[in-house]
C-alpha cells in the first residue's frame, strides 16, 4: 500500500511573460478568523447606521419623525443587506483583494493567473457567497419568564452552516469555494517576506552601466521583486526572450535616467538589479576598467564614434607557427573578453551598450535579498 501523501498547499502560477510564481493556499480553517472578523465588522457598521438614522429622527420634525416611524425600519433593512453583500466587493476590489478580517489573517484575493482581483471577480465572489451559505439550520429563539422557566417562542432564527462552501473548498484543487470558482479566484497567503538567492554578475558592462543610475533613484518594494524574480529566470530565456520581456519596464526607465535608445533593455534592468541589490554589497565585483569612459547618456552621443576602450585583456600566448626561415614573425592580436558584443571589435562604441546576443550565465549564493512585500499590493 503506498504511503499517504501529505496536502500540498501550495500552487505555482506562471505569468504570460513566463515568470512563475509559488503562493500557499489559504483552507477553511485559515479563512474561518478572518470571516469571523468581517462579521463583527459589519455588525459595528449597521450600528453605527442604526444611531445615525435615530439621531436624524431625532433632529427632525414631529411630521417627518412619523413618517421615519413607518420607512425606518425598512431604510434599515436595506442598508443592512446593502453592507452585508457589497462590503467585501468595494474592500477587495479597492484593497488589492483584503477586506479587513484578510489583512488581519494575512490573507488576499488573487486570480486563478496570479493577477490581482478586478472588480467584476470581486462583484461575482461575493454575490455566489450566499450559496456556500447553505444549508441553513433554524432554531427557535424565545425569552424565559418566571421560576418555573416557561418559554415563550418569539420565532425561528436561520443559522448558516456553510457546509457547501466547506465540501467545494475539499473538492477543489485550488480550494475554491463556489463563488471562487464563479469569479476565477482563489484565496493565498499574502507572506510578509520573500527570499530570492542574489546572482553573481560577471558582466563588466553591468557596474559600468549601473554607475549612470541616479544616486537618488529609488526602486519600490514591488519593482524590487520584479528585477530580483527577473535575474533570477532571465538565464533560462533566449536572448530575444528576454529582450522582450525586458523591454516593458526597460523603456520608461531608460526615459527616466535619460539614457541612449540603443542600450539592451535587458542589460538595463541587470543594472539597475546591481545597483539595488549588489552596489553595497560585499560580494567581489568584477573589474570596469575603462569601461567607465563610455557614457550611455544620450546628451553625449556624439561620443558614439570613439573607439572602445581595452578592458585589461588577459595576455594571451598564441600557440608557435612554423615560420619560414627568414620571414618576419607576425604578431597575434589580444583576445577580446567574451562579454563585449563581436561588433565592437570594429570599433563601435554605441555597440557596447547592446546586446551580445549570448545567454549570461549566473551562478547563485545559497542566501540572498530579503524584503517585505507591499502591503497595500
Amino acid at each position: 500500500m503506498a504511503a499517504d501523501q501529505p496536502l500540498d498547499t501550495t500552487i505555482g502560477v506562471v505569468t504570460p511573460e513566463n515568470i512563475a510564481f509559488e503562493y500557499q493556499l489559504a483552507g477553511p480553517f485559515r479563512r474561518l478568523p478572518a470571516f469571523v472578523i468581517d462579521v463583527f465588522v459589519v455588525i459595528g457598521i449597521n450600528i453605527g447606521l442604526g444611531f445615525l438614522l435615530g439621531l436624524i429622527a431625532f433632529l427632525l420634525t414631529t411630521t417627518v419623525t412619523a413618517i421615519l416611524e413607518v420607512l425606518g425600519v425598512g431604510l434599515f433593512i436595506a442598508a443592512t443587506l446593502f453592507v452585508a453583500w457589497f462590503y467585501g466587493t468595494l474592500m477587495e476590489a479597492q484593497f488589492n483583494g483584503r477586506t479587513v478580517g484578510k489583512w488581519i489573517c494575512g490573507l488576499r484575493v488573487i486570480e486563478i493567473d496570479g493577477r490581482a482581483v478586478t472588480p467584476r471577480s470581486a462583484v461575482l465572489r461575493n454575490l455566489v457567497r450566499v450559496a456556500d451559505f447553505f444549508p441553513i439550520a433554524f432554531t427557535s429563539v424565545g425569552m424565559e419568564f418566571g421560576a418555573l422557566v416557561w418559554l415563550v417562542p418569539l420565532g425561528m432564527l436561520g443559522l448558516p452552516t456553510g457546509m457547501v462552501g466547506l465540501i467545494t473548498m475539499m473538492m477543489t484543487r485550488r480550494l475554491q469555494r463556489l463563488g471562487d470558482l464563479a469569479a476565477g479566484t482563489m484565496v493565498v497567503v499574502d507572506e510578509r517576506k520573500w527570499q530570492l538567492p542574489v546572482a553573481k554578475v560577471d558582466d563588466p558592462r553591468v557596474p559600468a552601466l549601473a554607475s549612470f543610475v541616479p544616486a537618488d533613484y529609488r526602486v519600490t518594494r514591488r519593482m524590487s521583486r520584479t528585477l530580483a524574480t527577473y535575474v533570477e529566470r532571465r538565464a533560462f530565456l533566449t536572448p530575444g526572450r528576454r529582450t522582450e520581456v525586458a523591454r516593458a519596464l526597460a523603456d520608461p526607465l531608460g526615459e527616466l535616467f535619460e539614457f541612449r535608445k540603443d542600450i539592451d533593455p535587458d542589460l538595463l534592468l541587470y543594472a539597475l538589479y546591481y545597483q539595488t541589490f549588489l552596489k553595497d554589497s560585499s560580494a567581489p565585483l568584477p573589474d570596469i576598467g575603462n569601461l567607465s569612459n563610455y557614457s550611455p547618456l544620450a546628451r553625449d552621443a556624439h561620443r558614439m564614434n570613439q573607439s572602445p576602450p581595452a578592458v585589461n585583456p588577459p595576455a594571451v600566448i598564441p600557440p608557435a607557427v612554423p615560420q619560414a626561415v627568414g620571414s618576419p614573425a607576425v604578431a597575434e592580436p589580444a583576445a577580446i573578453p567574451s562579454s563585449w558584443p563581436a561588433s565592437s571589435q570594429a570599433g563601435s562604441a554605441s555597440s557596447v551598450w547592446e546586446s551580445t546576443g549570448k545567454p549570461n550565465t549566473m551562478s547563485q549564493p545559497p542566501t540572498g535579498p530579503s524584503m517585505n512585500r507591499e502591503d497595500q499590493p
